[in-house]
């Protein structure tokens, strides 16, 4: 049996203004930009991608599931992201985590990550 990953599915408010400032913060392309469904890619036609799907309740709590990323400067990429509308998230950290938790404009909750190592 084959499984293939095709794409994660975040739940919106305005999945094109999600999905617009994901491609922005990730540099990826948009595959679908309709108004209750919008696609972001790594390239065209590249998976896994990111889909953002219009949802009429809005987010209350931690999200289950997130996404880390590993940049080659935390601090350079942190900085960038709050520029784009980021915003530090509290999760329960103790402040010695090597990563930075942020939240995207709609609150869902990603890590930027240190350097790898020990």
């Amino acid at each position: 049996m084959a499984l293939d990953w095709e794409q994660v599915n975040v739940d919106a408010a305005d999945p094109a203004a999600l999905g617009r400032w994901w491609a922005e913060a990730l540099g990826w392309v948009v595959v679908n930009d309709s108004a209750d469904e919008y696609e972001i890619r790594p390239e065209q036609d590249r998976l896994p991608g990111l889909l953002f799907g219009r949802v009429p309740e809005g987010k209350t709590i931690k999200n289950r599931l997130h996404l880390d990323f590993r940049p080659d400067d935390q601090a350079t990429e942190v900085t960038r992201l709050l520029t784009l509308g980021a915003r530090h998230a509290n999760v329960g950290q103790t402040g010695e985590e090597p990563w930075v938790t942020l939240a995207d404009p709609e609150g869902n909750e990603f890590c930027v990550l240190g350097p790898r190592g020990g």
